[in-house]
């Protein structure tokens, strides 16, 4: 559980437009177990009521996510939040792939929902989106970015292989080529980048950025959304998007097995150390 007491997760809603709110700023937005199950029942809720008829996903304090809370798996995570994978006569398992797989099952049902949801999910990106934080993004049916956003693959950092979608709608979005470019050269993207490469529906000014949101989701709301929930399907139908959810299960399992590997034990060190990595170019079991 959050060490205050709250959920990290905020759920708003103003009529017909619901929020998500990821806030957990101090650690940059990112999920730890609690944080990622929460989000997943507030994308749920909001999925599958009625009356709300297009959903925002958006980040505190001027940062989107950077994925998963690399210090919490680091330290093995919380044993009350990973129980379920061991026998109550057992001890838990605390590995680093363990604790992945646990925060990623929550995301990747998440966003299964997010694209199957019969109404358009927004994500509000303000600030930083960086690996599973970029999957969230990129999986919302519209992406509006800040002119302040920077977008990043960034799991290479630490010699992990991609999750939370991006392995499958990166080349959907972008072609093969340039998924690549991001999954090797790890560039960062500032805008007007993102809108250039097709990550980003449109770029706005980060004065005024999240009423400018609301007013598009409100646009979004007060529109024909049966029509939306239908060209949404076809258009998902088109690209494939009915492979998602075996696509979420081998990014996860091969996501955690990478985790348990020496070059990303390296990676973590390296990157909570602040320091270069020095990757041996080994993976997990």
């Amino acid at each position: 559980m959050p060490t205050d007491g709250r959920s990290h997760i905020r759920a708003d809603r103003d009529g017909a437009v619901g929020t998500i709110t990821i806030d957990r700023r101090e650690r940059l937005n990112s999920f730890d177990v609690e944080t990622a199950r929460d989000f997943r029942r507030a994308a749920l809720a909001f999925a599958r009521d009625p009356e709300v008829r297009c959903v925002i996903v958006r980040g505190s304090g001027g940062v989107f996510s950077s994925g998963a809370d690399l210090k919490y798996i680091r330290a093995g995570g919380a044993p009350d939040d990973l129980g379920y994978l061991a026998p109550a006569s057992t001890r838990a398992p605390s590995s680093c792939g363990a604790v992945f797989k646990q925060i990623l099952e929550y995301l990747h049902s998440a966003i299964s929902e997010v694209r199957r949801a019969p109404k358009p999910f927004i994500a509000a990106v303000d600030g930083v989106a960086a690996a599973g934080g970029m999957g969230l993004a990129i999986a919302c049916d519209l992406v509006v970015a800040s002119d302040r956003a920077v977008f990043e693959w960034a799991y290479g950092k630490t010699a992990l292989t991609g999750a939370e979608s991006n392995t499958f709608l990166l080349p959907r979005l972008l072609g093969l080529r340039r998924a690549l470019d991001l999954a090797l050269l790890n560039p960062r993207l500032d805008a007007p980048a993102p809108q250039a490469f097709g990550l980003v529906s449109q770029v706005l000014p980060a004065d005024g950025f999240d009423e400018a949101v609301r007013a598009l989701a409100r646009r979004l709301a007060d529109g024909p959304t049966a029509s939306f929930a239908a060209t949404k399907q076809l258009l998902n139908d088109a690209c494939g998007m009915s492979a998602l959810d075996a696509h979420l299960d081998r990014e996860l399992e091969t996501l955690a097995r990478a985790a348990d590997g020496p070059d990303v034990a390296e990676g973590l060190d390296a990157f909570l150390g602040r320091r270069p990595p020095r990757f041996a170019g080994r993976s997990g079991r």
